[in-house]
């Protein structure tokens, strides 16, 4: 496919009440850089009736980010986190040798009133000696992510780094995402702003790319150095993602992931057992998928 690598088309699934797209992991494509899973939730109306339930369940060896583009989350773990995100601040939850969460809706929205809800659930892996890193969580405020322009184009560092400029989440390993909103048609050139790999999402519009064209629920994946310039449509928007590729394999089950599947094993045996780490203010669980 020229040298574009691939192109990845959003797959829906369902969470309950709530649909999400799956991006990755994809069977030809397990990982872009450290990101190994990408979740697109919504957008989903919510209220008076059907809210965000996603009840207690754990992780290992894995940040996750949670970065919404409309609708509130309350996201609690066994940490002792209590943290609400709102649209274009970022939560950054490091599990490392274990961790426990819950996100809902939060109570005041629970209201009988409709909103939207849609954001984007993703995970990072963690470097090979960092996977048994004690848990942390870290939230960042929209005003602390670095913005520019570039004329009608407006670009978010989210995370990581890029285009000469470093985001203060506190990622472990060299990566990006960025989000990008333009207004009229625009050529992105990323060969001398980032590096690694590269995913680049499309949330609305399209891009034409290499002479092909790819809408919106669609993800290009190639190597920075190989991709070609990418011509934005007019009030497009995208989502950046990628970095440098781990040399050893991850492996994943279900909330799991690490190098070692004996580590992912032993997870499993200590949610089942309830001797992973859990939360003190919650009871629900989610059981271990058979």
């Amino acid at each position: 496919m020229s040298n574009l690598g691939m192109i990845i088309e959003e797959r829906s699934r369902d969470i309950g009440d709530f649909l999400v797209g799956r991006l990755i992991p994809f069977r030809k494509k397990r990982m872009i850089g450290p990101f190994i899973f990408i979740d697109h939730m919504g957008p989903t109306q919510l209220g008076p009736k059907k809210y965000m339930d996603v009840d207690q369940h754990p992780h290992i060896g894995l940040s996750t980010l949670t970065y919404m583009l409309e609708g509130e989350i309350m996201h609690e773990d066994s940490m002792g986190t209590k943290q609400r995100i709102s649209p274009g601040s970022v939560n950054w939850m490091t599990a490392g040798k274990g961790v426990s969460h819950t996100e809902r809706t939060p109570k005041d929205l629970r209201n009988g009133k409709v909103f939207t809800a849609h954001g984007y659930q993703i995970w990072i892996a963690l470097p090979k000696e960092l996977e048994e890193m004690e848990p942390e969580f870290h939230h960042t405020p929209a005003t602390d992510l670095p913005k520019w322009q570039d004329s009608n184009t407006k670009f978010t560092l989210v995370a990581g780094e890029g285009y000469g400029k470093k985001s203060p989440v506190p990622v472990y390993s060299p990566l990006f995402m960025i989000e990008i909103k333009n207004q009229d048609e625009y050529v992105l050139d990323v060969q001398d702003d980032l590096k690694g790999e590269i995913g680049i999402c499309v949330v609305e519009g399209g891009i034409t790319a290499c002479g092909q064209d790819v809408g919106k629920g669609n993800i290009l994946v190639s190597k920075v150095e190989d991709t070609c310039k990418v011509t934005l449509q007019p009030n497009s928007h995208l989502l950046l993602f990628g970095g440098e590729a781990f040399p050893e394999e991850r492996h994943i089950y279900w909330n799991f992931v690490s190098s070692s599947k004996e580590k992912i094993e032993n997870a499993k045996n200590a949610w089942k057992d309830w001797s992973f780490p859990m939360m003190e203010n919650d009871s629900s669980y989610v059981p271990l998928p058979k």
